[in-house]
């Protein structure tokens, strides 16, 4: 049987034989390439929730966004109710697409004192993991989302510690990274995700920055900033870049101050009267933003 390129290997190797590039290895060569730099990709989230998957790699491909966070429970319908014929659909259309499948985000949680809804959470966790591997995807977005009241702040920590460590080394196996979203209104303070990851030892759990107010908080953008960045992975949410009153300008020249080489994941939540148009504006303001990057 004839190897079949995928359209974006077709791509990827035309615009490689155009420019004189070898092509012994070439998604090597366009691999490194993309990895220089920042990308954007959306969050189905609210503009992206009620698109079906084709509609959704088409909406992205008109509009330029290279890659996609598949939010749990839209009407994309990618959830481990999925036999392994449609896993390997899902898997395909993206490969003959310009779009990245970047990974799944899940609404699963460790803080639970109930060890049965934490038990839960955790199994779960694994089985979208494989989900993950089966759709090409690289990686599962999780979030602590409270401390709850009656319960030592240390021990709910610790336990959250433990669970991402127990799903980490899971996701080893399938190599799959674990996305920790700063999330929740105490969770999120950064010094309580900071002594979450200071007991995280899986070196495939990795935090997923969201762009919360609280980044705002004393001592600040860069001092929160930096104790957190040892431990940012290769995802950033961010709002519309136009709308909210966030440092986005600081935020990528410190992105770029660690050699941050990810994604730049949109998850916008403004009404806007047509969310192509709305999307090909976030894409230029996103790219006006890396031009004027500057690092100490």
């Amino acid at each position: 049987m004839k190897n079949k390129l995928s359209r974006r290997d077709f791509i990827q190797n035309s615009l490689a034989v155009g420019i004189g590039i070898s092509m012994t290895n070439p998604l090597s060569v366009f691999a490194m390439q993309k990895e220089q730099q920042m990308r954007l990709g959306l969050v189905t989230y609210q503009w992206g929730k009620d698109w079906d998957l084709p509609t959704l790699i088409a909406n992205c491909e008109k509009t330029g966004f290279l890659g996609v966070e598949l939010r749990t429970q839209h009407a994309h319908g990618v959830e481990t109710s999925l036999n392994a014929i449609q896993r390997a659909e899902v898997k395909k259309r993206f490969a003959d697409s310009s779009v990245t499948c970047v990974g799944y985000g899940s609404n699963f949680e460790y803080h639970s004192p109930d060890q049965a809804k934490l038990r839960e959470n955790i199994e779960q966790t694994k089985e979208y993991i494989k989900l993950c591997k089966d759709i090409g995807a690289t990686g599962i977005k999780v979030k602590p989302n409270t401390l709850p009241a009656g319960v030592p702040r240390e021990k709910t920590i610790a336990q959250i510690a433990a669970s991402l460590n127990e799903v980490g080394k899971f996701a080893q196996d399938y190599g799959q990274l674990v996305r920790v979203e700063v999330h929740g209104p105490i969770t999120a303070e950064i010094p309580n995700m900071k002594a979450i990851f200071d007991q995280v030892n899986e070196k495939n759990v990795k935090i997923c920055w969201n762009s919360n107010d609280l980044d705002l908080a004393p001592p600040g953008f860069a001092g929160n900033f930096d104790m957190l960045k040892e431990w940012i992975g290769d995802t950033v949410h961010v709002r519309s870049l136009n709308v909210e009153e966030y440092p986005y300008q600081e935020l990528l020249n410190s992105l770029a101050g660690i050699n941050y080489k990810g994604w730049i994941l949109l998850e916008a939540a403004n009404e806007v009267p047509d969310r192509i148009t709305g999307m090909k504006e976030q894409l230029k303001l996103f790219n006006g933003l890396k031009a004027n990057i500057k690092t100490k």
